[in-house]
């Protein structure tokens, strides 16, 4: 601990999430500014923004509308606690965000991050199972290669495995619904593949071996972080169905569908499904400042609320929930998506789009493309003994050639900002194209 090696740069303090800090360090790539559909490097390279920052950036880079509302409220009141206490704009933007969750999930609860909002709302449904005289229902189940973020509960009712096995035990009282992941009967689908529904009737079996104990399913209506999977046709009504027959809540996970990208406000009202409790983040403030938020039916709101004794009726909640500058930016960007009609948007363009996507079929190593909205997953043949290192090499010549986009696995992800035109389409699919091709020679 005592031998600390010499610092060569001043890359070395910040640890980077989710990133080979020895390798980025050792060739760094530097975004500097970003403006519309465009990042741009620190010596001025443009790089088309090929998944919306991180899955977020919607409504497309340096919004002056929701710069000036942070900068109004900055210098207006620049923090408020929000325990026994409260501000307006964070009333506000609760009320705006009720607008247009679906039907019925009116109370907003703030968080700030997705990954606050997966925890927040399993503890919300522990603690409704509670108060409606069902204590036993104690059981968490989530999905084979579901992501809900990174803490402790997350990562327990997710399924992405390295994104546990450093951690240790995970949550009690968990088990998992098997992922819709099948190329041998769905490679190659435009929108919802039409294989895969029953799979959604294994929740009857953990029911069979868990009885009354499960409280709540929680799954994403599209499966982003793990390579885009698209939900089966009829599979989440399904889910729906199960779950209210057997009494448990159904918790869609929209941190990334949220806000238009499925073409619709929230990928809910896309896929014809409506669960008991929402979560988001990302596109709620065009990431302009971290937030998230909750989504809870008015029933589990007033099962919590009305029935619990005088003070407090949840004990949770976040020093930052309902941050000031978090709630100016979370208006602006829902007024934005409402003047600009940006679900409006990604629906006219998604044909476009899905076109595009598909036209790499048959290039070198291309396995499969799946895609609904403005999402787009293009799998890979790994390298033998190398996994991700095909990806990998192809995010690297797409970023040296002006292109960002994601990469896991090896699986490429695309979800540009919902701005997007046709030229940029072409540029995107154009660039990633070449890179595929290069990387097979």
């Amino acid at each position: 601990m005592n031998d600390i090696p010499p610092r060569p740069n001043n890359l070395e303090a910040f640890w980077m999430p989710f990133t080979a800090n020895r390798g980025y360090k050792a060739a760094p790539r530097m975004l500097a500014r970003a403006e519309g559909m465009h990042y741009y490097t620190n010596d001025n390279r443009e790089i088309i923004d090929g998944t919306a920052g991180l899955w977020c950036v919607n409504a497309g880079h340096g919004r002056r509308e929701i710069t000036e509302a942070i900068q109004r409220q900055a210098a207006t009141m620049d923090f408020a606690p929000t325990f026994q206490l409260g501000h307006p704009i964070a009333f506000q933007a609760a009320a705006k965000i009720a607008e247009h969750t679906p039907a019925g999930l009116d109370r907003i609860f703030f968080t700030n991050s997705g990954s606050e909002s997966a925890d927040t709302a399993l503890k919300i449904a522990l603690a409704y199972q509670r108060a409606r005289g069902q204590s036993q229902r104690v059981r968490l189940v989530g999905r084979e290669r579901g992501y809900h973020g990174v803490g402790f509960g997350g990562i327990s009712v997710g399924g992405i495995g390295p994104n546990r096995k450093q951690f240790g035990a995970m949550l009690p009282y968990v088990d998992h619904l098997p992922h819709t992941h099948a190329p041998q009967h769905t490679a190659f689908s435009r929108g919802e593949p039409q294989w895969g529904a029953h799979l959604a009737d294994h929740l009857d079996a953990l029911v069979a071996l868990h009885g009354d104990t499960i409280a709540a399913v929680i799954v994403e209506p599209l499966a982003g972080s793990t390579g885009v999977l698209v939900p089966p046709a009829g599979y989440l009504a399904r889910l729906r169905e199960l779950c209210d027959k057997h009494g448990i809540l159904l918790i869609f996970d929209e941190v990334i569908t949220g806000f238009g990208r499925l073409g619709t406000f929230f990928g809910s009202e896309r896929v014809g499904v409506t669960p008991d409790i929402l979560t988001m983040a990302k596109g709620l403030t065009n990431a302009a400042v971290p937030m998230g938020a909750v989504a809870v039916h008015d029933t589990i709101y007033r099962t919590i609320v009305d029935g619990a004794p005088a003070g407090i009726e949840l004990f949770h909640g976040y020093t930052y929930s309902g941050h000031p500058l978090a709630a100016a930016a979370a208006v602006a960007a829902v007024d934005l998506h409402v003047a600009e009609d940006l679900p409006g948007r990604a629906r006219a363009i998604e044909p476009y789009f899905t076109d595009a996507a598909h036209s790499l079929r048959g290039l070198p190593n291309v396995i499969d493309i799946r895609n609904l909205g403005l999402v787009t997953g293009i799998e890979l043949q790994g390298r033998e003994g190398k996994p991700t290192d095909r990806a990998v090499r192809i995010f690297h010549r797409c970023f040296d050639n002006g292109l960002l986009i994601r990469t896991t696995g090896d699986i490429i992800a695309l979800s540009p900002p919902l701005i997007v035109e046709r030229a940029h389409i072409d540029r995107i699919f154009g660039t990633l194209a070449d890179a595929i091709r290069a990387e097979a020679a």
